[in-house]
């Protein structure tokens, strides 16, 4: 392991890239997902079982661990590392898009945003200092600028104003971050779908100077053709020796897309929420294991896969317990989820390594377009 944090690039497919992060706490290898854990706690599971999946690295937020249990107790218990259990790296949000989905109960001026909170309506002030300041307090290793995520589709001037005011806030998140030996900060470029207002971002970030670099402001509404469109360019537009992060995806295909054009970590509820509602992600596509097809099938959800879910269950066990709402149905469906998200990652660093990701992407859509298994 690094004393310091460090971007190491081992090898390239196109514009697909295979590295690893060096942190003083372990390394991410990359293409990384991250799972997302909101409230210091990834839902439905345990941190070692998360650990399991393969994940390096897992996500927490800061507006959620600022409203409860708040920061300052959380430092007083040790950080976010040791509260939550969870000894690898830990990425945490600014707070920009949660406040971002609080349209009315928000105030946005140059100094940050005033709002109120969702749990109780006590008000609070975001900006890029005290966001900076609460994720000192949980300990993160990779802290995220703080900025402002319009919703698309938004009309060019709100964009490009919205994008300003973040790269001014990025600079302030630059200066009050400081310097903190074994931990980074993370730009994040915004500019919506405008090419020019991305490639303005990226140099003004690149300016501030960055030990990585996200990419803002897309899967909130836009469509997968156009996030495509996107970072068809956008990756391009970032240091080549750095990280490069995708916030807020997504679905297998949208990550596959996304490590195609250069991208290099990722994160999304989506598997957590997707298990917690009955839905399981498999290499054959999606399958809805509360439908009646799966009631007497004692096949496995997939039989290639081998988390416990697959290995020790029945198809027809897993519907019973999502049907009768056990809290097992969940803390499966969940753990194959994470298993099968970490699975296809590893597949793609393997692919990239081996000069094949074209063939690998090929196979992963011929057999994800099969769909499920025939009932019995």
């Amino acid at each position: 392991m690094s004393a310091d944090f460090s971007f190491q690039l081992l090898a390239q497919d196109g514009q697909a890239r295979r590295g690893v992060i060096h942190t003083p706490r372990g390394d991410i290898r990359t293409p990384a997902f991250m799972p997302v854990g909101t409230a210091a706690t990834v839902k439905a599971m345990m941190p070692e079982s998360v650990a399991a999946t393969g994940a390096d690295i897992l996500l927490g937020n800061t507006y959620h661990l600022m409203l409860r249990p708040g920061a300052e107790r959380v430092a007083r218990l040790g950080g976010l590392h040791q509260f939550m259990n969870w000894q690898k790296p830990i990425l945490t949000d600014s707070g920009g898009f949660q406040v971002m989905s609080l349209s009315d109960l928000r105030k946005l001026t140059e100094e940050g945003v005033t709002f109120r909170s969702h749990i109780d309506g006590s008000k609070h002030m975001l900006s890029p200092e005290r966001s900076m300041e609460i994720q000192r307090l949980l300990g993160s290793d990779i802290v995220m600028c703080f900025d402002e995520c319009p919703a698309l589709p938004a009309d060019r001037d709100r964009i490009a104003s919205s994008m300003q005011l973040s790269m001014r806030w990025a600079k302030r998140s630059r200066e009050a971050f400081g310097t903190r030996p074994g931990h980074a900060l993370f730009g994040i470029q915004q500019g919506g779908l405008e090419e020019d207002l991305r490639r303005e971002s990226a140099e003004a970030l690149q300016e501030i100077g960055f030990e990585g670099y996200a990419i803002g402001g897309l899967a909130v509404g836009e469509g997968q053709e156009a996030m495509f469109g996107c970072l068809d360019t956008a990756p391009g537009m970032l240091p080549q020796d750095k990280p490069r992060y995708l916030m807020g995806v997504g679905k297998p295909d949208d990550i596959v897309g996304a490590v195609k054009r250069g991208v290099d970590m990722m994160d999304c509820v989506l598997p957590s929420r997707s298990g917690r509602t009955g839905q399981a992600w498999t290499l054959r596509g999606q399958v809805n294991i509360k439908n009646a097809r799966h009631a007497d099938d004692p096949r496995p959800l997939d039989a290639d896969c081998t988390c416990p879910a697959c290995r020790n269950y029945s198809r027809a066990y897993l519907h019973h317990v999502f049907r009768a709402q056990e809290m097992i149905s969940g803390m499966l469906l969940t753990w194959h989820n994470l298993h099968y998200f970490q699975h296809i990652m590893q597949g793609m660093r393997d692919a990239i390594e081996q000069g094949q990701f074209a063939q690998w992407e090929r196979d992963f859509h011929a057999l994800r377009a099969e769909g499920d298994i025939e009932p019995l």
